[in-house]
């Protein structure tokens, strides 16, 4: 149950529900008990982290997405369905920002007009501009990803350099001798974007471990560019029987590259990667993968925000998810 729902019943408009709860403003006695009737009701019971944030200038938070031109994953789509649903609960709105070349003016000015009370950050940077800037404005954030300088932010991120290298391992317990990373894009890579370096740092990492051959690509976040990254591979390393990734947007390109080769999945060539449960599930065949909780750190994200706008000055908190490899059909021994 939320304020929208009380000051439906109770005939009153969101705000004159936010006051009374929080004597913020004046309040009529009749209109008072008239909303306490409708809360005694409903049995209501607004956290105190939510009452905070009903006190602010807004009651709206910032989601600060990839740029229009580039298509969300399944991976982010289910993200920001998690944002939009979980701000609902605390009687939050959620106005998007895209970011990136000429879309940071939408993001400066949702900052310099203090549109919103706080915002979540996708795709952080190792070395991250909006960073300093909201650090720099003082604006209660939350990173999906961390900076280099990673303690002086809430942040939540996946655990893609051990997540990759659990990918690894497991195509070189199949007898893999021969694997490829497919990465993200050049351009995304080389602004510092965290995932893609760190699967990267986990890729080389476990490659060596193992003692098996590594190579890795960078590809477009499209399907042409995952068939095109499939034709590299196999005429520079057609060696390679195993692939990981974490270019969710790629995979189908991917799949149909291998199938313009005479390749099969998984009897030629195996596929594990890092992907959204949901999506995973749905690929043809289903992928082994570490099955990233998007809805679960959109929830979380949520969270960490309301409390850091609530308490702005308490010490960041962080979050590093590290889920299992789920073992699908998409991985088999090594053909021989």
């Amino acid at each position: 149950m939320n304020i929208g729902e009380i000051a439906r019943r109770a005939g009153v408009s969101r705000s004159t529900v936010s006051y009374a709860l929080t004597g913020k403003r004046p309040v009529s006695e009749a209109t008072r008990r008239r909303i306490q009737d409708v809360i005694d009701e409903l049995d209501y019971k607004p956290n105190a982290a939510a009452r905070a944030l009903a006190e602010g200038r807004t009651r709206t938070i910032g989601l600060v997405i990839p740029p229009a031109a580039a298509r969300l994953t399944h991976m982010q789509l289910d993200f920001v369905a998690a944002v939009v649903e979980a701000a609902a609960k605390v009687d939050l709105d959620v106005l998007l920002s895209p970011s990136g070349g000429d879309h940071d003016r939408s993001f400066e000015r949702m900052i310099s007009g203090r549109r919103v009370d706080g915002a979540i950050v996708m795709e952080i940077r190792v070395q991250d501009a909006r960073v300093e800037r909201l650090l720099d404005e003082e604006l209660p954030f939350v990173g999906i990803g961390h900076t280099a300088r990673a303690d002086r932010m809430c942040w939540i991120d996946v655990d893609y350099a051990t997540l990759i290298g659990r990918c690894v391992h497991h195509l070189a317990d199949l007898g893999h001798s021969a694997v490829a990373l497919v990465n993200r894009s050049p351009e995304l890579v080389a602004s510092g974007y965290g995932p893609g370096l760190r699967a990267a740092e986990g890729f080389g990492a476990a490659v060596a471990e193992r003692g098996i051959a590594g190579y890795a690509y960078l590809c477009g976040d499209d399907a042409a560019s995952g068939r095109s990254v499939v034709e590299r591979i196999r005429a520079e390393h057609p060696e390679v029987t195993g692939i990981a990734t974490l270019n969710e947007a790629a995979l189908p390109g991917v799949q149909h590259g291998l199938e313009d080769a005479g390749l099969r999945v998984p009897r030629d060539v195996s596929i594990v990667g890092v992907a959204a449960a949901q999506w995973a599930q749905d690929f043809r065949p289903p992928l082994t993968a570490a099955d990233v909780p998007a809805q679960q750190m959109g929830a979380q994200a949520v969270e960490l925000l309301v409390e850091r706008i609530a308490a702005p000055d308490t010490i960041p908190r962080h979050i590093l998810l590290t889920p299992p490899i789920s073992l699908r059909s998409s991985s088999a021994p090594a053909p021989r």
